[in-house]
């Protein structure tokens, strides 16, 4: 289970399972990459529901 993120200057892979980490970043600052991590961390119940919901268990 991954998400993807994207930006202006970039963007970034994060894996959700087993745990919240880094899979790959492409262009994104240090700064940019800490505060996507922070918010996919307190928003991954959401994200877990929403790609169950989509993909199934």
């Amino acid at each position: 289970m991954h998400v993807h993120v994207h930006g202006p200057d970039g963007e970034a892979k994060f894996w959700i399972e087993p745990k919240v980490e880094l899979a790959q970043n492409f262009g994104l600052s240090e700064r940019q990459l800490r505060q996507v991590l922070a918010l996919v961390e307190s928003h991954e119940r959401d994200i877990r529901t929403a790609w169950q919901q989509h993909f199934g268990p």
